[in-house]
């Protein structure tokens, strides 16, 4: 039976009506969008948008005061936090999330062994490198050491090679070369071509909207512009300057 086209499916993630706080403060209102499986859905806005607490709502970690998130069809608003990665939703935050004292290989065997069995860990390193060769490169390098790129990259591909149906990626290219953010960008995208449903939270609009199939812009807690990376890209200048002014310059950490 012939695959059924992505547009035709129901959204893997579905965000109707969103409202949240932290506290009395309310920090989002009014967020609707939808995400496909196989899609990457780009979440752009300067710092204090709301982008990452959008994350945080689409990962359980933050529970919205109005409106519902749907998953696959079901209505996951109220679940408790620690059965979303049971469907499959994973989040890649902000920073560098490894283990500084152990090696570069001793972070992946400790995550693909508990996830894929002792059998399974070589063929997940293997991919692992093949994704990024410079971790590869540093296998016997003590994870701290590494460079902020390096540890992005030593993080993401632990999340990726668990083959999540939904990954969200909050702020992935922060504070490192653009060269390093390419390559990153390159591993969401073949994640989202296997079948991941991709959010990335992000300012870097050229890089961002290069990869992904559609995009969202936030301004102070709401959507204030959407379209398909098409229709968008040729107003980057447009949305750098209106909504992102000053947040999308590169660095050189490597």
């Amino acid at each position: 039976m012939a695959a059924v086209p992505a547009t035709e499916q129901a959204p893997l993630l579905e965000l109707r009506n969103v409202d949240a706080a932290y506290g009395p403060f309310r920090s989002l209102f009014g967020v609707s969008f939808d995400l496909h499986a196989g899609r990457v859905l780009a979440l752009l806005g300067s710092n204090g948008a709301g982008k990452t607490t959008v994350a945080r709502v689409c990962s359980g970690l933050l529970k919205p005061t109005a409106g519902s998130v749907w998953f696959d069809g079901t209505d996951v608003t109220k679940w408790r936090t620690f059965l979303y990665p049971r469907l499959g939703v994973v989040l890649a935050p902000e920073g560098r999330s490894v283990f500084a004292t152990l090696t570069v290989a001793e972070n992946l065997e400790l995550t693909f062994r508990r996830s894929k069995g002792r059998a399974g860990v070589k063929p997940a390193l293997d991919k692992a490198y093949d994704m990024f060769p410079r971790l590869g490169e540093r296998r016997h390098q003590i994870a701290g050491t590494l460079s902020g790129g390096e540890q992005r990259m030593l993080s993401l591909s632990r999340v990726i090679i668990e083959q999540p149906r939904l990954l969200i990626a909050d702020e992935l290219s922060l504070g490192l070369a653009p060269m390093l953010v390419d390559r990153l960008f390159a591993a969401l995208r073949t994640a989202a071509d296997a079948g991941a449903g991709v959010l990335l939270v992000e300012q870097y609009v050229h890089k961002a909207l290069a990869i992904a199939d559609r995009a969202y812009v936030m301004d102070r807690g709401r959507i204030s512009l959407s379209g398909t990376a098409e229709e968008l890209t040729p107003r980057v200048d447009e949305i750098q300057s209106s909504y992102l002014s000053g947040a999308d310059a590169p660095s050189a950490d490597a």
